[in-house]
């Protein structure tokens, strides 16, 4: 199948993307990337009244060291997240999950400020978000910006905290402090599938203090393991590990699996996680 006919408009600015958003309504989409949401127009999932494309807008690209955080655009493609030094040093996780998201093309064309707000619950960039306590940067076409962690803009299955007319600008990822290890894990049937279940973990040192665990593919959006953090940054063992983890995931069967093949690959993937975390081989870099 093919999109309906929709309209279509390139903005160079900010303020031009909000004029063209105005104009077209509030049921116009952005476009960077569009590696999802042209499949859904293709298929008639979405019914869509234009697009306004910003893969023109510079202030929106980049990956920039801001101190305490570094700042990555909501234009920055999937693949620069595997060639930035910053992120490599800074926020490891991010390089993991990039290698993981599908195939090169689309890591090269897909965009991290198009993975948040599609906020598919299988994705690897929600759960890396929560994992890192990033806060996202969002802009309305009042022209303030808004300021919203990652554990409150998921909602639910596709679900966002973005407000009408608003669009996420950026994400800040606060720096791994030294001596801290950050972990992604993911099981899926073929290289570049979606995961079945997958894990993204960090920790302040091998101790695991200030452990944050998120799952993903085993819920309606992103989910912190909050019940299996506290327990691994007391030093649980693995029988209480598990039964804080089964209390804090409720996945659903599918397509891919059965609610309790979803449980046995979660509890599989957190006994492997912080193996990795506590390990005297950590190095920090990018597996």
């Amino acid at each position: 199948m093919k999109a309906a006919s929709l309209g279509y408009a390139r903005a160079t600015s900010l303020d031009e993307v909000f004029a063209l958003w105005r104009e077209a309504g509030e049921d116009a989409r952005l476009i960077a990337g569009g590696q999802s949401l042209v499949a859904s127009l293709n298929l008639r999932l979405a019914d869509v009244p234009a697009l306004i494309d910003i893969n023109h807008v510079e202030a929106l690209s980049g990956v920039t060291d801001c101190g305490d955080v570094v700042r990555i655009g909501a234009l920055t493609r999937h693949r620069d997240l595997l060639d930035s030094p910053l992120l490599a040093e800074h926020a490891p996780l991010l390089p993991q999950a990039a290698r993981q998201i599908a195939h090169p093309a689309i890591r090269t064309r897909g965009s991290v400020g198009g993975s948040l707000a599609y906020a598919d619950p299988a994705a690897e960039l929600p759960a890396c978000m929560v994992a890192l306590d990033a806060t996202l940067v969002l802009l309305g076409d009042d022209g303030a910006e808004r300021r919203v962690g990652a554990e409150d803009f998921f909602l639910g299955l596709f679900e966002t905290a973005l407000r009408p007319f608003e669009m996420i600008v950026a994400v800040e990822v606060p720096k791994c402090p030294s001596g801290g290890r950050q972990r992604l894990i993911e099981l899926s049937r073929r290289s570049g599938d979606y995961a079945l279940v997958g894990v993204a973990a960090c920790a302040a040192d091998a101790a695991l203090a200030r452990t944050r665990i998120v799952f993903f593919g085993v819920g309606e959006k992103a989910v912190l393991a909050a019940g299996a953090c506290r327990a691994a940054s007391e030093g649980a063992d693995e029988a209480a590990l598990h039964g804080a983890l089964m209390e804090d995931i409720d996945p659903m069967s599918d397509m891919n699996g059965t609610a309790a093949f979803k449980r046995h690959l979660a509890g599989v993937l957190l006994r492997r996680v912080l193996a990795d975390l506590r390990s005297d081989e950590w190095r920090g870099t990018a597996h």
